[in-house]
């Protein structure tokens, strides 16, 4: 890695479908260069995805996953004590990958949705990302980006929604939502 070469911090964001997807996409394009990856999931807990599968076949491709599932209002303060361990660890894991010199790109999926369930702290996040050495790229997904992200990153896309299967009683299938 180069030492002048600025890091890249991009956020995708909004509500529509597709952030994931296209932070894969550049993961697609990173293991083209034959770069060493990290992709940290936080909040999803499924193990048995296409993304998933996909990810295992790449070389130079970690992929953890970090989450209890979705969270939702009604989590108890067992489960959500939960829900905050499992976010702590993959923080962790993805201070040690972003100051790892031999990965190069780390894609931190979900972690909007981590901060907006107040899982981490936006503060830690935000000292993560700006303590990251020359050259790395590091890419944030999730709805609700908070202003803190937006600001740090240099790259933001909002994907919206104008129309989604689920709408219309279609549902989630295997090779387009998981």
């Amino acid at each position: 890695m180069e030492k002048n070469v600025k890091n890249r911090i991009i956020l995708l964001t909004g509500h529509g479908k597709g952030k994931t997807s296209s932070a894969l996409g550049m993961v697609l394009r990173a293991v083209g260069h034959q770069m060493q990856i990290s992709v940290i999931q936080f909040v999803k807990k499924s193990r048995d995805t296409g993304e998933a599968r996909a990810l295992a076949l790449l070389p130079g491709v970690e992929h953890v996953i970090c989450g209890n599932g979705f969270v939702t209002q009604q989590e108890n303060n067992e489960r959500l004590g939960q829900h905050c361990q499992a976010a702590t660890d993959g923080l962790r894991i993805a201070k040690s990958r972003i100051a790892d010199p031999a990965v190069q790109m780390v894609v931190l999926d979900e972690i909007c949705a981590a901060l907006n369930h107040h899982l981490l702290e936006e503060r830690e996040v935000i000292d993560l990302l700006t303590s990251a050495d020359n050259g790395k790229i590091i890419i944030l997904t999730g709805r609700h980006a908070p202003q803190a992200l937006i600001d740090c990153a240099d790259t933001v896309s909002f994907i919206e929604s104008a129309k989604h299967g689920y709408e219309h009683g279609i549902e989630a299938q295997p090779g387009v939502e998981f």
